[in-house]
């Protein structure tokens, strides 16, 4: 997974996209490369972009899978088109529109699926944001952690065991990923900066950091306390515990170990 921050660098020195491109051209899959703007209210603009940027990178297939309604998430050139595709890129937008469009459906089943078969799967802001088995919505990341901080649903569950935020220093929002955390003691906190991704490898256990700013972990695995079953939705939370990480380009993290290393320049593996 690329899961990227929002507000990537689309120029020809974006090194994320760059890399986005590299891996689809890598690939032992058909070196396509599928865009879904399910997420966005301007769909084909957005496709017309990222076509533009990953076409200069090399890429020569670039194709439109977005789907608009979930009566079409069982089209068989839509899923035909993932299972020919090296990667799948999902743009910014309103995440919630991701989840309840391809939730639960036949586009979602197969994503799962080739997913596990090796289709690199990107995604920008709302793109990253979906990726978790349980992602934020909204929240006011500016205020004091309550349960009222921050609003959660599910979603498409690429990446058990971590919640993502966007969009993350620039909008203050590590107020509403510390809520996130004390209700769900244990998992990994992920705050993205724009123009920023992190490369994760489940199977390496093991999370690259890539580009221009930083990565916020925050590692609820030894919380020792939070007071979120008895608090009231207003009132502040308490959490005891958090590990905090902030990561430039050239760490790794260890996802079993939950440890930071200092890697030089990030790997191409």
């Amino acid at each position: 997974m690329i899961i990227i921050g929002g507000n990537e660098d689309k120029s020809s020195d974006g090194i994320i996209l760059r890399r986005v491109a590299n891996l689809t051209l890598e690939s032992s899959r058909e070196p396509s490369l599928g865009v879904v703007t399910t997420a966005s209210q301007e769909g084909q603009a957005a496709f017309r972009q990222y076509r533009q940027v990953f076409s200069e990178f090399g890429v020569a297939e670039v194709r439109d899978l977005t789907v608009e309604t979930r009566a079409g998430t069982g089209d068989p050139k839509i899923l035909d088109g993932i299972r020919r595709s090296a990667c799948l890129f999902f743009s910014g937008g309103d995440q919630l529109r991701i989840t309840s469009v391809l939730g639960g459906t036949l586009f979602h089943h197969v994503l799962l699926e080739e997913h596990h078969r090796g289709l690199v799967v990107a995604g920008t802001s709302a793109g990253a944001s979906m990726m978790s088995d349980t992602m934020i919505v909204m929240g006011d990341g500016e205020e004091s952690p309550t349960k009222n901080t921050v609003h959660m649903a599910p979603g498409m569950g690429l990446w058990i065991g971590a919640v993502i935020d966007q969009h993350f220093s620039q909008r203050g929002r590590i107020g509403r990923l510390l809520s996130a955390l004390a209700q769900n003691p244990g998992i990994l906190g992920v705050g993205i900066d724009e123009d920023t991704a992190i490369e994760v490898r489940p199977h390496k256990h093991r999370l690259t950091v890539w580009g221009t700013r930083t990565v916020t972990l925050l590692d609820g695995s030894r919380v020792t306390d939070t007071n979120a079953s008895e608090s009231r939705a207003d009132r502040p939370l308490a959490i005891t515990g958090v590990r905090l990480h902030v990561l430039p380009q050239g760490y790794d993290f260890d996802l079993n170990e939950r440890n930071p290393s200092h890697s030089g320049s990030p790997r191409e593996d």
